[in-house]
């Protein structure tokens, strides 16, 4: 066949096809593709990040023997110094009241003991909290053990007053053992609180003088007696005396200056009685210098 032939047969068929295609439409304009929503390779718009649950309140600490502590002590193996309160060697964040005041102090003591059987009463709890309230706070009154919890390392001692019209447990003194050895010492860290608390100032918190105290109380014409004591002096280095209190779970506040002071941990103990013995309660707590 002739090549212009084929060029121009070509070309006639080229151009009936798009005069067909034209014809063939229903006078409707296509619609476009959509947009992509992302060039290609770019990952698509995050979406709006849903706000985590709040976390649910905790649920109030299961009490023991129908007390709660007013002054939850950590356990004795935590370290860290959480809460503002300063890690004792020994102790973690429980604060050493009484008898002893450093390790040095129990490990001196286990010598002696070890050699001589020196002053044994240091491994009963039972003993050592009688002689804490009477000998160190000076409550001679306080003369029986009320109430007994204990285990290898913790135990929970009530004590009180001696009597037909004694109505109870005058405080529940807590205790840990104090060091390592089967003959470590028992050392009291605070007492648990029921009708008669101590919260302010905050266990182990880092106090000076003139010191703000308070808690909260149950009773009928109470007289609160407030003292700041340290194991290295047999007499109070301040009181405040006698703060009027009552009610039920009713809040009392005083605030009391001391002077003299130079052990690293002080006691802060707080007393009502008058009714049927001079201390018939008392309250706990430990603070610190630095």
């Amino acid at each position: 066949m002739n090549i212009w032939l084929r060029f121009r047969l070509t070309g006639v068929v080229v151009v009936t096809g798009v005069s067909l295609l034209a014809c063939s439409g229903t006078g409707e304009r296509q619609a476009a593709p959509p947009p992509s929503s992302a060039a290609p390779g770019a990952s698509s718009p995050s979406q709006p990040a849903h706000s985590s649950p709040s976390a649910q309140p905790s649920q109030p600490a299961a009490t023991t023997g129908g007390r709660t502590p007013s002054k939850p002590a950590p356990d004795a193996s935590t370290s860290s110094g959480a809460g503002g309160v300063t890690p004792v060697p020994g102790l973690g964040r429980l604060q050493p009241i009484w008898p002893f005041t450093t390790p040095a102090q129990v490990q001196a003591w286990q010598r002696d003991y070890r050699r001589d059987g020196h002053q044994p009463w240091h491994l009963d709890p039972e003993q050592t909290a009688l002689s804490f309230a009477r000998g160190y706070l000076g409550f001679s009154e306080i003369d029986r053990v009320t109430s007994r919890t204990v285990t290898a390392t913790q135990a929970r001692i009530g004590v009180g007053v001696s009597g037909p019209e004694s109505s109870g447990s005058a405080a529940v003194v807590r205790l840990v053992r104090y060091g390592t050895g089967r003959d470590a010492p028992w050392e009291v860290v605070g007492t648990d609180d029921t009708t008669f608390s101590l919260t302010k100032p905050a266990y182990g918190s880092v106090v000076r003088s003139p010191l703000a105290v308070g808690g909260r109380i149950s009773g009928v014409d109470e007289s609160l007696r407030i003292q700041v004591r340290q194991p290295s002096s047999q007499k109070p280095l301040g009181e405040s005396c006698c703060v009027p209190a009552g009610g039920s779970g009713q809040p009392w506040s005083s605030s009391v200056s001391f002077k003299g002071a130079k052990d690293a941990v002080l006691t802060v103990v707080a007393s009502t009685g008058g009714h049927i013995a001079e201390v018939e309660r008392f309250t706990v707590t430990a603070v610190r210098l630095r």
